[in-house]
């Protein structure tokens, strides 16, 4: 068996970037909306950076307008990500996205997604959860709503409470309210960090937020007190190397820090962040990462181990997957 064909565990996945290209374009078809400036000629996504790629995002979202409209994303993205060798997936929902913040239509979306999440899992053998996240570039007051759907909804399903969007505008501590509101009702933290942001963004966040885990925080590798830091607190970075180097962080997968904290003793697990933008898959991460670090069978359990560790789910849930990594 090849390291791409092992078992894994993805917990740093947005829900709307992992869209087929194709699934939106039939969408568009169907609702008779012009998305074609969004594509590339070969039907793949078209962007120029990151704030261009947000753009890019935000707009495909504009033909997923409806609970239904979720349930059959939800459904293809499972089915693509089983694929790949994904037995327990995180996914990242927001409810700007599913029915405008509004609690009521949040929960008629979150309906259809449940619904499509079981059909796949029985249909593919994955399992997903959900982590609720706040838009940073919608702003804190847009942040206390999202917060409000998350707490209102959490459970064995919605299990998490994070932040993503545009690192530039505003700061981890200006969404606190937030995140209070989340911890109080239960849920599990996590937020972007240190992807566009430097080590800095990694303090502040640990500081003003409280997470248990950190979207990419790669750049703390700047900064060997605060890697130190990472280790001492046990708090776990979400990393998404092939979205790293797609948007210019680093020149290659060779180059990628994330061997370097996996060494220091950092908790690192891989993920594909928004798989078709960034032309990757989990099964693509896995020959990139053990062509790059020459990683086997045995570093890639490690890092599921970590994953599964760090999992926002239930007991019942961690061991049932875990005996999955383990028959597989």
């Amino acid at each position: 068996m090849s390291v791409a064909d092992l078992p894994k565990i993805e917990l740093h996945l947005h829900h709307e970037g992992a869209a087929p290209p194709a699934f939106i374009r039939q969408l568009a078809h169907e609702k008779r909306v012009d998305l074609s400036g969004i594509f590339k000629p070969d039907g793949s996504y078209d962007f120029r950076d990151f704030a261009h790629f947000l753009s890019v995002y935000e707009t495909a979202c504009e033909v997923l307008k409806t609970p239904e409209d979720f349930r059959r994303l939800t459904l293809a993205i499972l089915e693509e990500s089983a694929a790949n060798g994904v037995v327990y997936s995180e996914t990242f929902l927001s409810p700007d996205f599913c029915g405008g913040g509004d609690l009521h239509a949040w929960k008629d979306y979150l309906t259809a997604i449940q619904d499509a999440a079981d059909e796949a899992e029985r249909k593919f053998g994955i399992t997903l959860r959900g982590v609720v996240t706040c838009v940073r570039h919608f702003g804190p007051e847009q942040a206390k709503r999202s917060a409000y759907c998350a707490a209102e909804t959490a459970g064995d399903w919605i299990t998490g409470f994070g932040m993503g969007g545009n690192e530039s505008m505003g700061k981890q501590g200006d969404f606190k309210w937030a995140f209070e509101c989340a911890r109080e009702a239960g849920l599990q933290l996590t937020t972007h960090a240190g992807e566009f942001g430097g080590p800095e963004s990694v303090r502040d966040a640990i500081r003003d937020l409280g997470v248990e885990r950190l979207g990419h925080g790669v750049r703390a590798i700047e900064d060997l007190d605060l890697v130190h830091e990472l280790v001492d607190r046990g708090i776990t970075l979400e990393v998404c190397p092939g979205s790293n180097v797609v948007l210019g962080l680093f020149p290659d997968f060779a180059a990628h820090p994330i061997a370097k904290l996996r060494d220091a003793g950092v908790k690192v697990t891989v993920s594909t962040d928004d798989p078709p933008f960034f032309h990757t898959t989990m099964r693509r991460e896995y020959e990139m990462l053990s062509s790059a670090f020459g990683w086997q069978a045995e570093d890639f359990a490690a890092l599921n181990e970590t994953a599964l560790n760090a999992a926002f789910c239930d007991e019942e849930t961690r061991a049932r997957v875990k005996k999955r990594l383990e028959t597989s």
